[in-house]
């Protein structure tokens, strides 16, 4: 080994540098273990544990720590840190990208609807979704934490536009509703902690099962539970394969989650997908969209086109609406 080489192997790490350029590289190597952790879990196609399941949530984001690492192995001269982070931005950019099959309906187009689905904060955005709902005019509207007050309210104010209603009824968080211009038949829903009622829609006389989302959240000490619910919205998507079927609402998981995208998996595609708004932020609306995850979807099965897919900023709640226009194509 020729002198040059045996000092740069000798002096390439952290501890082997002047104090600035030494910290430098530490914070670096620091940044760049923790966005290997979730990188590493997203590979492997698991959600791990707090607070692998939070960070995913953010996964585009770790472009950011990832950069600024990259510039802290620059400045201090630590060109195996700088390898690293190259490394890194590979998978990171794969994982970026849209996941999941998407193609057209094979079958002929047999009807339109329009889908909105809004979380409105235990009821606070009530009075912005009825607004919403009326500049918008969708056909099945999906609503989550739709408390008592709120329930009330959107009898009162829609029941002329959307007659029939599906709801699990409940205080904070846990009220949910399904509105519908279409008659509705019910279903036993998706069990959980707060409401996920289902129903089937009949949209111009083509049965569409509906399923509203809502599992809990993966707050500390919650992911299993949280892993169960999303579970359970998965078995609910494969009862009736043969069905065309629209699963909506606030998952709070995006496509970085090995849990949802499980749900995508059997055979479901994401109406911001097939429409290219995918990645559009949902939540928080107070920073969306510079920052923030897409968690709130309209999931539908292969029957479904989607077109004029947009999120809305609704007052008063922490997400932002997703409003979809569907068609509708027979099976063959």
């Amino acid at each position: 080994m020729d002198t040059a080489a045996a000092e740069w192997t000798a002096t390439d790490g952290p501890e082997h540098r002047p104090p600035g350029r030494r910290l430098g590289a530490w914070c670096a190597a620091l940044l760049f273990a923790a966005v290997s952790v979730a990188v590493g879990f997203r590979a492997a196609d698991s959600d791990g544990v707090t607070p692998v399941p939070q960070v995913l949530a953010f996964l585009p984001w770790l472009l950011a720590p990832t950069g600024l690492a990259l510039l802290l192995t620059l400045l201090s001269r630590w060109w195996l840190g700088t390898l690293w982070g190259v490394v890194l931005l590979g998978p990171l950019a794969w994982f970026i990208g849209p996941y999941g099959k998407v193609g057209d309906p094979a079958g002929r187009p047999v009807a339109d609807l329009r889908v909105l689905t809004s979380n409105v904060e235990f009821g606070q955005g009530t009075g912005s979704l009825v607004a919403a709902v009326r500049r918008e005019k969708p056909d099945i509207v999906f609503v989550q934490e739709c408390e008592y007050e709120c329930d009330a309210r959107l009898k009162d104010d829609l029941s002329q536009d959307l007659p029939h209603r599906r709801a699990v009824e409940g205080g904070g968080s846990e009220g949910s509703v399904i509105l519908s211009r279409f008659p509705l038949r019910p279903t036993d829903g998706v069990p959980g902690t707060m409401g996920m009622p289902g129903a089937i829609a009949d949209v111009d006389g083509h049965p569409v099962r509906l399923q509203l989302a809502h599992p809990m959240p993966p707050l500390p000490g919650q992911v299993d539970l949280w892993n169960r619910e999303l579970g359970a919205l998965r078995d609910a998507a494969t009862t009736d394969p043969g069905a065309p079927l629209i699963l909506a609402g606030d998952f709070n998981a995006s496509q970085d989650h090995a849990a949802f995208r499980r749900i995508l998996d059997t055979g479901l595609s994401d109406a911001a997908r097939l429409d290219d708004a995918d990645r559009t932020a949902t939540w928080p609306a107070v920073t969306a969209p510079a920052f923030g995850t897409q968690i709130d979807h309209v999931l539908v099965s292969k029957d479904f086109a989607a077109d004029r897919t947009r999120v809305l900023d609704l007052a008063d709640t922490d997400h932002r609406a997703v409003v979809t226009d569907l068609t509708l194509h027979s099976r063959g």
